[in-house]
Order: structure tokens, then sequence, then C-alpha cells
């Protein structure tokens, strides 16, 4: 059953910057990435669970940016790989630095696969997962991405976006139009002011948040049942 968000903290551009930089400081040393993306994994997890019952294993396609948001997406590759799902991993633009070249180097040893062009067969695929775009996203649209996103809004298949639906702008929405319009968003740590325009499955993935940063900011975030990881939200 999905919780009521209305009194749930929803975030600026700043403060999601903010808190974000905090939660991957020296004061709180965690290993931020790995915690989102093991967020996003579980989101899909719900979004399109695997059962016994199911013959053929769910295929997702991760597609991810050249940002901190594409890491989460490749960290969630990893897990979803794990989980049981046949993932394939779209990389438009590589990111070098020793983070997500060690991040790389991990998919290669879990044999899942990574392309830097559209993969082909992209309408067997069950699930996308957009991973392109996060908080820091401004101004419009730019090759190779503007394209990247043409190219999966007319795929019909559903996304599942990553904190935020690449091409919105964080604050306000979609007010361009060019940006994705997922079936599914995550918002990782809290929601961002745009997802009060998201009216769709909405999923949080902020259990790791301390109480030291909930006071500091503020914070209000829903109740996580049992060791979920995630919850939906309404």
């Amino acid at each position: 059953m999905a919780q009521a968000n209305c009194n749930l903290t929803y975030l600026t551009q700043s403060q999601a910057q903010a808190l974000d930089e905090d939660l991957m400081g020296p004061e709180v040393g965690y290993s931020l990435m790995e915690l989102a993306g093991l967020s996003v994994a579980q989101a899909v997890a719900e979004a399109i669970p695997l059962s016994p019952a199911v013959t053929r294993l769910a295929r997702v396609l991760v597609v991810a940016g050249p940002g901190n948001n594409g890491g989460d997406g490749l960290v969630a590759a990893r897990h979803l790989k794990l989980f049981g799902y046949q993932v394939h991993v779209w990389y438009p633009r590589p990111t070098a630095k020793p983070l997500f070249e060690g991040l790389m180097k991990q998919l290669k040893n879990h044999r899942v696969p990574v392309t830097f062009e559209a993969p082909p067969g992209l309408a067997d695929f069950h699930l996308i997962v957009d991973s392109i775009f996060g908080f820091s996203f401004k101004g419009a649209l730019r090759p190779p991405f503007d394209e990247v996103l043409q190219r999966l809004k007319a795929s019909n298949i559903p996304i599942l976006s990553v904190d935020i639906p690449s091409g919105w702008d964080v604050e306000k929405g979609n007010v361009r139009g060019e940006g994705l319009e997922p079936q599914y968003l995550i918002s990782l740590t809290a929601p961002k002011l745009c997802a009060k325009h998201f009216g769709k499955v909405h999923f949080v993935g902020g259990r790791f948040v301390p109480e030291s940063m909930v006071e500091k900011y503020q914070l209000v975030l829903p109740d996580y049942p049992g060791i979920q990881g995630v919850v939906r939200i309404d």
C-alpha cells in the first residue's frame, strides 16, 4: 500500500545539491552512489517483479548519463543482474573518472553488456531505467542526449526515471516539453520539487539518510516497512 505524500519534504535544486554534498562528505562518509543505485534496483523490482511464474527473465535497459545520475544507473544495473534480470546498459557518453571506470569494470566482471550506441532490439526490453540527468540539469537538451530522449519516447516502453525525469527542470517539471514522461519515478534521498508534477507511480529511496542530516535539513521522510529500502508514495 502506498503512503500519503502530502507532508513529505520536497527539495529545491540548491537543497538537493547541499544535502548530496553532505552525504558524500567526510562527516557522513557514505558511498552514496552505491546506496542510491541499490535503491533504484529495488524500485525496478517493485515495478516489474520477478516470480517463479516468469518463464522468460525480464529485460531491463539502463540508459546512463555522464554524471552522478548515470553512476546511480551503472550501480543499479549490477544489482539488477544479481537480482536475476537480463540487463543491458546504454552509455552514450562515458565518463573518464576513476569512480566511473571502476563501475564499468564491475559491470564487465558481472557480464553486463554495455554499448555506447543504441542497442539492437530496443523494442524487446520490458523496462527502461532513465538515469541520464539528475538534479543538476539545466537548460535545453544537447547532442547526443536530445536524440537519445527522442528515441526513448518513441519506443513506447515503460520508463522508470531516477530522481528526476530526464529533461525536466528540477523545480518546475517538464516546462520545455522536451523531457521524458515516465511511468515510474524513484526519488533518491527525498523527492525534489518537480515530483509534485508527476502523477504516476512514485517511489522514494532514502532509508540511508542519517538522523543528523534529517535534523540539519528538517526533513520529513516516509516510513519504510520492514527491511525495505524503497517505499511507494501517492
